[in-house]
């Protein structure tokens, strides 16, 4: 077991370049199961969640090749020939559900182990079910298996009751070969939602609307291979402008599409931090002890989910009382325990913390509950006076590249070791 020691006290100075985009990179591989043909999917992230995913895509037949240093899959899906993907290793991330949708696009049937991840709440997939029924399909969920079956896709018109990233995801991928025109009302609007249309367009599919609440597909009979380029990550880029305020830091962060980031830049620069935009980098500057504020998660263009725990670490410190109101996970505070191991002064009620304003964090031996919980207790750890350590990092390795490294090269003082063979570090202490 691995885990991380942080210690406090390092201000966060210098560049940093944000790798490709997690939420996007989950979708776009099982995507890639939708043609025959060769795709080429560039600027993906080297991180736990990408090696799972080509991992099950080789047990499923295809042949797929991963070069880490140029950021580079290449996925070629002619041999599968099965429509299922009933094994072990697709019940450790969420986001294999993806693989229903391609596989239905693909073979009009799906079969797949029952998805997990994270837990931080309940994650109904009643929305992807409703999406594939109301195409032809046909499910059943049961003994750990989602089943889907379809005689023949049909384009039909879905209203989402929830604004839902996954089943607007999902329906594209079974509907860009269905017969006729698909329309998603009430879709989400995520930047990775855009960037798995724009693949599917580039694979030949007839997609317009994405990024808006209403996405039309009309279904084509056959998608192509392609070469592509997914986005930068708009989470990774939000966790080093929230650590660059916790530090007191100036970081610029670099290979953005800032527009993504304009909440988390508006946040900071209500709790009085310095916020300069770029047209590929945004530059953060701590100015001092934030001021209070109050936060609710929504869907995107709203504060995003996924920061809501970075976030309340920074505001835990801030002048004053300051609210956050998760509207997206009910169960995602299960980080607040570990916080306050560290003196934070916070209390839950249902889906809103209050959040009472300390003048500083102390280390302590924490544990990351999930992933962004992790990285929440690594800024923490950064600007905590004395040491914290943190266990369960698989966590964290799931959505971050290289996480403590980055941070090193801005000058902190963390380091990795593997708890079973003392004494051996994965990554060195920062100059500054």
């Amino acid at each position: 077991m691995e885990k991380l020691i942080i210690r406090g006290g390092k201000k966060l100075v210098g560049r940093v370049h944000v790798s490709g985009a997690k939420n996007a990179a989950v979708a776009v591989i099982p995507a890639a199961l939708l043609t025959e043909e060769t795709c080429v999917i560039d600027n993906l992230p080297y991180i736990d969640d990408v090696l799972v995913l080509s991992e099950i895509l080789r047990q499923m037949g295809a042949q797929v090749v991963f070069e880490p240093g140029k950021r580079r899959m290449i996925i070629n899906a002619a041999n599968i020939g099965d429509y299922r993907a009933e094994f072990d290793i697709v019940r450790r991330m969420r986001a294999s559900y993806y693989l229903l949708g391609a596989l239905l696009g693909r073979f009009g049937r799906a079969e797949i182990s029952f998805p997990g991840g994270c837990e931080i709440g309940a994650r109904p997939i009643d929305q992807h079910v409703k999406g594939f029924e109301a195409l032809g399909a046909r499910l059943s969920i049961g003994h750990g298996l989602i089943k889907a079956k379809a005689d023949k896709l049909i384009g039909s018109e879905i209203y989402l009751d929830v604004v839902s990233v996954g089943a607007t995801i999902n329906i594209m991928l079974a509907a860009v070969k269905a017969e006729g025109t698909t329309t998603i009302v009430n879709a989400a609007k995520e930047p990775h939602v855009v960037d798995v249309a724009n693949f599917l367009n580039c694979m030949g599919a007839n997609i317009k609307g994405a990024g808006t609440d209403t996405i039309k597909i009309k279904g084509v009979d056959k998608l192509y291979g392609c070469e592509y380029s997914i986005i930068p990550d708009q989470i990774e880029a939000g966790t080093f402008m929230i650590a660059s305020a916790a530090t007191q830091g100036d970081v610029r962060i670099e290979g953005v599409i800032p527009k993504h980031l304009e909440a988390v830049s508006a946040k900071l620069l209500e709790m009085g931090m310095e916020v300069e935009e770029g047209d590929d980098y945004v530059r953060v500057r701590g100015t001092g002890r934030p001021r209070k504020a109050n936060v609710k998660t929504l869907p995107y263009p709203g504060f995003p989910t996924d920061l809501q725990q970075p976030i309340s670490v920074l505001l835990s410190v801030a002048e004053g009382t300051s609210i956050i109101t998760e509207n997206v996970w009910e169960a995602r505070y299960r980080h607040i325990e570990e916080i306050r191991r560290m003196g934070a002064i916070i209390k839950v009620e249902d889906r809103v913390a209050i959040i009472e304003g300390v003048d500083c964090l102390t280390g302590a031996p924490v544990v990351a509950t999930d992933l962004r919980a992790g990285a929440a207790l690594v800024i923490a750890g950064l600007m905590a006076d004395g040491v914290t350590e943190i266990t369960n990092v698989k966590h964290i390795d799931r959505g971050y590249e290289r996480l403590e490294q980055k941070l090193v090269s801005l000058g902190a003082d963390i380091e990795r070791m593997d708890t079973e063979q003392r004494g051996t570090h994965l990554s060195v202490v920062g100059n500054q």
